[in-house]
């Protein structure tokens, strides 16, 4: 259906891809990962043709249509209603609803058989097309995605931006392209919203090309992952489960390959350069060179899983309670949030705050950071400090300072030292620390963030979407903080991967209170389903494989082979050692040879060549010997 081949496509003179190749066929789910920066949603644009490649070329058959769902849709804005919007998916629907009005009208006044035909053909086209339902098509699709009716009819223009893109994801969904393009569809979509769409894209009839950082998103609505990496589009016939073991084994075999050849080459050189001096080897030689020069280098396996280490420093330790939340109501006009709830934050609560967009989680987390009015009482305990990271915090940045400059004023009694091991923990190493905050993408502004809130010295931390526009890679870092932070913190995310790694207790708000769940979200997921309750409608098996550690089964390792090639190379060695002093020896004789007081006395002349005769005869012994091993080393 599309074929892109050998694909060549450079950036400012950084080449993006070179020679990259991929095939996308009918019905196709594939997931296209890869660290920001290295080409997934440049490919997207390459692909709908906004740039062109420098070399190569993309096919696609006659028939193919392409929907492509981008983040410059978000500041797309109109007075249209959201169901008229959405509705513009069925272009051809509604054209034909307009002909069909103009037949109609023309009718009134000049009724003859031509245009009762033509409005025959109209009409049978539109009822082929299933178009009287499309307005109701529209409608289940926008409460899929977490409109309520009533908001059907409000005008665009009225919602923010992540909700426009709902609107603009719905309109695309029901256009029904031969190919669909997501990018990073998900990252303004809360749990529900993220598992109807799973659903949608499971169950839809043509090809999908989705690019995410979900990892939950992507096993269960992916067959296929591509990952873009090093200029390549490297394909893996199964979802994100899959890639990572797939990938885990293809770089097992490719460092055993690497290692192999790299001794094969030290092997190869030193036989050179122990016999390019003499003639009957010559043929030998030559042949060993030709054969370093025709070989097809294999590269080392680059490990592109960060691991970190955080040392995280608190003035003062809080007392028991963090946080005391007494009879809690907070209403907005026609939509009350909270009422007369209560909760407790207790010091090393890991506290995951789940639930639909339109809860209350947000405003919930603003009252705990005491920034939003509400009725009732907020206590905070006894030396508690704490930090919040929203994403609003970005655009509070300094956009003038460098990285370095930036995040002393988190903390300025830290070293540079300090500071940039910091930085290299969120990805930004040798001289990108002095580059500006202003000419960051906002995955980097977010790293950059979020460092200044672990290294602020707060107890207690508040986070609201906190891996929103983080790579995967980035989003393992902030696990792996998280996990070495000794404080409390309350988290607001729709990443499933990332609240099952970094929570011990569970918040959601259900009746316009508080409940509480004293258990990891897997385990509370489980007591959902036991309990009949579909808050997020959650499968078991999905969640409980998050946090299963893969156990792979070594490959058998051929240990006699090893063995034997180890003593081979422990004889080499003797060997060798054994060489080097004989040549030692054959040195001094020489010597003794050129001597005037030797040469001059017979005997001590014939004691001196005898002796030179049996080194030789033990050097080529020992050379004879050292190439029969060798080539048993090679083989």
């Amino acid at each position: 259906m599309l074929t892109i081949n050998n694909l060549s496509f450079y950036f400012g003179g950084r080449a993006i891809f070179e020679d990259a190749n991929l095939q996308i066929k009918p019905k196709d789910k594939i997931g296209l990962i890869g660290l920001n920066g290295k080409g997934k949603s440049t490919l997207l644009k390459i692909i709908v043709g906004e740039y062109q490649p420098d070399a190569g070329n993309i096919s696609k058959s006659g028939d193919c249509t392409i929907g492509f769902l981008n983040q410059d849709l978000l500041s797309y804005q109109t007075d249209d209603s959201i169901l008229n919007v959405a509705m513009q998916g069925f272009e051809r629907q509604l054209e034909l609803h307009h002909q069909i009005e103009a037949v109609l009208h023309q009718m009134e006044n000049d009724y003859h058989d031509d245009l009762v035909e033509k409005l025959g053909e109209l009409q049978h086209e539109f009822d082929l097309l299933d178009g009287y339902s499309i307005e109701s098509k529209a409608e289940e699709i926008l409460e899929g995605l977490g409109f309520k009716t009533w908001e059907l009819h409000k005008p665009l223009r009225q919602f923010s931006g992540g909700w426009r893109m709902r609107v603009m994801l719905a309109k695309l969904l029901l256009a029904k392209p031969s190919i669909l393009l997501l990018d990073e569809p998900t990252n303004h979509l809360d749990l529900p919203s993220i598992q109807w769409v799973e659903k949608y894209i499971a169950n839809y009839e043509n090809a999908v090309v989705v690019v995410s950082h979900d990892r939950q998103f992507l096993d269960n609505v992916c067959t296929t992952t591509v990952e873009v990496a090093n200029t390549k589009l490297n394909y893996y016939p199964g979802n994100y489960s899959f890639f990572v073991e797939e990938k885990a084994l293809r770089n097992e075999i490719q460092k055993g390959a690497f290692e192999n050849q790299q001794a094969q080459i030290r092997q190869t050189e030193r036989f050179i350069e122990r016999f390019k001096a003499k003639a009957t080897k010559a043929r030998q030689v030559q042949s060993r060179v030709k054969a370093l020069n025709r070989m097809d280098v294999i590269d080392d396996v680059i490990d592109d899983s960060a691991k970190v280490h955080f040392k995280f420093k608190f003035g003062t330790q809080p007392g028991r309670h963090v946080m005391e939340l007494d009879n809690i109501s907070k209403e907005y006009p026609n939509n009350p949030i909270l009422k007369s709830t209560s909760a407790t934050i207790e010091r090393g609560d890991k506290i995951v705050l789940i639930g639909a967009n339109g809860k209350g989680k947000s405003t919930l987390l603003r009252i705990i950071a005491g920034t939003e009015q509400m009725k009732g009482e907020r206590k905070l305990g006894h030396n508690v400090n704490f930090s919040f990271y929203a994403q609003h915090q970005l655009e509070s940045l300094h956009m003038e300072e460098t990285l370095l400059e930036e995040l002393k004023y988190a903390d300025a009694s830290k070293s540079e030292t300090e500071l940039r091991s910091v930085l290299g923990c969120f990805l930004f190493g040798g001289e990108d620390v002095f580059k500006k905050i202003k000419v960051l993408s906002g995955g980097e502004k977010s790293r950059v963030a979020l460092a200044k809130i672990l290294i602020s010295e707060a107890n207690f931390l508040l986070l609201d979407e906190p891996t929103n526009h983080l790579d995967m890679q980035s989003v393992n870092i902030l696990v792996q903080a998280l996990d070495q932070y000794e404080g409390t913190y309350v988290v607001v995310s729709h990443d499933r991967h990332f609240i099952s790694r970094v929570s011990n207790k569970v918040w959601y708000i259900e009746d316009q209170e508080i409940k509480q769940f004293p258990g990891s979200y897997e385990e509370f997921v489980i007591w959902m389903e036991d309990n009949g309750k579909t808050l997020d409608e959650p499968v078991r098996k999905a969640v409980k494989e998050i946090n299963a550690k893969t156990e792979k089964n070594e490959p058998e390792k051929p240990k006699e082979l090893k063995k034997e090639n180890k003593k081979l190379e422990r004889e080499i060695n003797e060997i060798e050692e054994n060489i080097t002093n004989l040549e030692a020896k054959k040195s001094e004789i020489e010597e003794d040879l050129a001597n005037p007081d030797v040469f001059s006395d017979p005997s001590k002349l014939k004691q001196a060549n005898e002796a030179y005769s049996k080194i030789k005869k033990e050097l080529e012994s020992l050379n004879e010997k050292w190439e029969e091993k060798m080539m048993e080393l090679e083989a």
